[in-house]
């Protein structure tokens, strides 16, 4: 490897739009590992830059850190996704991302149901609290999930 094979974290933050201590916060969280020089400077790959822009873009898709972190631990440090790895990661995102989207669309259909209902009343309500289950278990408030 050669030494313009990797740039600081100056230069990571200005080829990627970042912050740098957005930079310092993915590489605390594991998601971006620096190289240290003899003085202790960081040092990323240029393929780093990937790395870092695939992150930006997946929290744009709503991942949490930790989804990252999964889609990103099938990589090797340093290389940059081909294809292959693109193809896969898509994939399992797309996964995740439908089954949000199977929950938000039963939430929608709850909720319709209790427009509907008109009942406003936990007690009778047969979605959350059939059967008034709720409120033999006691007075006060209660964890419905």
């Amino acid at each position: 490897m050669k030494a313009t094979d990797l740039l600081t974290i100056g230069d990571l933050a200005r080829r990627t739009g970042l912050s740098v201590s957005a930079i310092r916060f993915y590489e605390d969280k594991g998601l971006v590992e620096a190289l240290r020089t003899g003085g202790n400077q960081r040092r990323f790959l240029r393929a780093d830059i990937r790395r870092l822009s695939f992150i930006l873009i997946a929290q744009q898709l709503g991942l949490s850190l930790g989804e990252i972190e999964q889609a990103l631990s099938g990589l090797p440090q340093g290389r940059n996704p081909n294809a292959a790895d693109w193809k896969r990661i898509s994939r399992d995102i797309r996964q995740r991302i439908d089954a949000r989207i199977a929950a938000l669309e039963k939430v929608r259909e709850d909720l319709d149901g209790c427009i509907g209902c008109g009942c406003l009343s936990l007690k009778k309500c047969s979605l959350y609290n059939a059967g008034d289950i709720w409120g033999a278990r006691g007075a006060g408030p209660r964890v419905l999930r």
